[in-house]
């Protein structure tokens, strides 16, 4: 099923205006530019002025060329907060003034993948903003399908933690803890601390598994990892990741691993260490080849799952966020204007020195 054609809008009188952004350049370069103001294309657009935003490691991914979608020139970012500066005539569930949480993923809410809530392959949006179109690092992005594609915010509410529903506790929820199975009483490994691995760890904590083993190569992040509730910390710096793990097992394995990095030394491991019956729930975004360890693995009935965020758990995230059971407040640790993002860039991509998990940048 595809979507019916929609009018197209002129643009407002008076010519494009311009913005600012963060712009791929290509091989690895990004730089920090001006852009036209985009405008309403679709009845069923919104234009967003964005207050806050972030860096996700996929951006990082994105500029070492690991997703070809993302071409140049694209505006990065898919994950934020702002004030609607401009509503489609079709919209009906927002308006002007209104302030909104972006959801990374669009859906349109009736093809054949939304109906399914499959929202990540909509064929007519899916993840596209900061890939096949413009994204959220920038002072305004527009909002395809936005009555479906955000949420909003209530009055009051502190809008930066709200950052972190946009992509990273959804995906660390959906792709990690429902796609592993974690049960009450289970053994859970989580293979990578970073922001992802940690949103996996703090969602995780919902289903009561008696023990979540972290694994990584920075003492800094594991530290932090247990001060958000992890019960072990495997410290892989010493390449003896697989042994410790079976050793604080009893040489069972797990009953759930989640891999969160996305590099094939880590999704091996979590080959390694899974125990019969268990899940490998892979969370990281793959830019090279994977081993398959079949010659190991085809008797030990276990499950392997791959997934693209379809952010269907956001409205149950907010809930618990709302009734205190969750602080994603927690992942943040610095903030930047959105003027300074090459350097918060810098900041979040060595993070092994500067302790960065998650960056805030403030339009």
């Amino acid at each position: 099923m595809t979507a019916p054609t929609l009018a197209r809008v002129a643009p407002p009188e008076g010519g494009a205006t311009t913005m600012k952004a963060l712009v791929n350049l290509g091989d690895g370069k990004k730089a920090f530019q001006d852009k036209p103001k985009p405008g309403i294309t679709a009845p069923t657009d919104a234009i967003v002025r964005i207050v806050k935003t972030t860096i996700c490691g996929t951006d990082l991914h994105i500029l070492k060329g690991d997703v070809p979608t993302a071409a140049p020139g694209r505006i990065l970012g898919h994950e934020g907060v702002g004030i609607i500066d401009e509503a489609g005539s079709a919209m009906r569930a927002f308006k002007k003034g209104d302030r909104v949480l972006i959801s990374c993923v669009t859906s349109c809410g009736f093809c054949e993948y939304c109906r399914k809530l499959m929202f990540s392959h909509c064929t007519n949006g899916g993840w596209i903003l900061g890939n096949t179109i413009d994204g959220t690092q920038a002072d305004f992005v527009r909002i395809p399908y936005a009555d479906t594609s955000l949420y909003p915010i209530l009055a009051g509410e502190d809008e930066e933690p709200l950052v972190m529903f946009s992509d990273i506790l959804p995906t660390g929820y959906e792709c990690g803890v429902l796609n592993g199975r974690i049960t009450p009483g289970s053994t859970v490994a989580i293979v990578g601390s970073g922001p992802i691995g940690l949103a996996a760890l703090m969602t995780a904590q919902f289903y009561s598994p008696a023990e979540i083993i972290m694994v990584d190569l920075d003492q800094k992040r594991l530290d932090i990892a247990l001060h958000f509730g992890a019960t072990k910390a495997v410290n892989s710096m010493d390449g003896k990741a697989i042994e410790s793990v079976l050793a604080l097992t009893g040489k069972r394995g797990v009953d759930t691993a989640i891999e969160a990095v996305g590099i094939p030394a880590t999704f091996e491991l979590c080959e390694q260490i899974v125990a019969p019956g268990g899940h490998i729930a892979n969370v990281g975004v793959h830019g090279k080849p994977v081993t398959l360890h079949l010659e190991q693995l085809w008797d030990r009935n276990i499950g392997i799952t791959t997934r693209l965020v379809d952010t269907v758990s956001t409205p149950t995230l907010l809930k618990m966020l709302r009734a205190k059971k969750i602080d994603p407040k927690k992942l943040i640790t610095h903030h930047f204007k959105l003027t300074d993002i090459i350097s918060a860039y810098d900041t979040f991509a060595n993070a092994a020195t500067t302790g960065a998990l998650k960056v805030i940048l403030e339009g």
